[in-house]
């Protein structure tokens, strides 16, 4: 049986809850409470007290460190149908990072309390959010690998790649991508300079990997595949 609830519907889409059974993504529904940011407010900083996870329904968010010197390097954006907040919520730690609203957001949140009391009440789901965890950590060590080892133009081929996910292929046509962000903010995500950047978005053009209008690329999935040295 589906998800009924609009928030249960929302919450389905997720890694952490689409492997629970319905009935718990409902009684977790129940317990989501909606609340409204507006663009360019501070939903959390690092070292926060980790109170309460998110799920975005509307909007966009920034999740971002900074370092003492005024550095900041962003790492994450969010956008409809994603959790951001849940690390410091399940292991009770305080946030690891800052989140910024790069857009109005509505979200709707989880207390740790709720949360607790539902898995303290239904154990069977544990094992999702094992899971979970573990994807979760296998994607940092992902990441850590790319700025480690591979040039930009890999990272970003990576990185393309990855938000082309779930997108249906069109034969001999390109995906047509809008990021819905600045170059600045994708050159963070990615580790580096906006004029690297451009570089490397140059050298995928070159390479007849990419196209490029003024707010959106088109993307040759299979040939940023070879690029990102990932088999199909």
């Amino acid at each position: 049986m589906p998800p009924v609830s609009p928030i249960a519907t929302l919450l389905s889409g997720t890694r952490l809850f689409g492997a629970m059974p319905t009935e718990i993504i409902e009684i977790c529904a129940r317990k989501f409470r909606d609340t409204r940011f507006e663009r360019g407010e501070l939903i959390f900083s690092r070292g926060d007290r980790g109170d309460r996870l998110y799920v975005v329904a509307e909007g966009q968010a920034r999740l971002a460190i900074g370092a003492a010197d005024g550095r900041e390097l962003s790492f994450q954006i969010v956008g409809p149908g994603d959790l951001f907040g849940e690390i410091a919520l399940l292991d009770g730690g305080t946030r690891s990072a800052e989140a910024v609203t790069l857009t109005p957001v509505l979200a709707y949140s989880l207390s740790c309390a709720d949360f607790e009391a539902i898995l303290a009440r239904h154990p069977e789901a544990a094992r999702p959010v094992i899971v979970y965890l573990c994807q979760r950590f296998r994607e940092v060590s992902e990441k850590l690998e790319a700025l480690a080892l591979y040039p930009l133009d890999v990272r970003l081929a990576r990185y393309l790649v990855t938000a082309l996910r779930g997108r249906p292929e069109i034969p001999g046509r390109r995906l047509p991508l809008e990021l819905k962000f600045s170059q600045g903010e994708l050159a963070q995500l990615i580790g580096a300079s906006r004029p690297k950047l451009n570089l490397a978005l140059a050298a995928l053009e070159e390479a007849g990997a990419v196209g490029r209008t003024a707010d959106r690329l088109f993307c040759d999935r299979r040939r940023l595949m070879e690029i990102a040295q990932w088999e199909e």
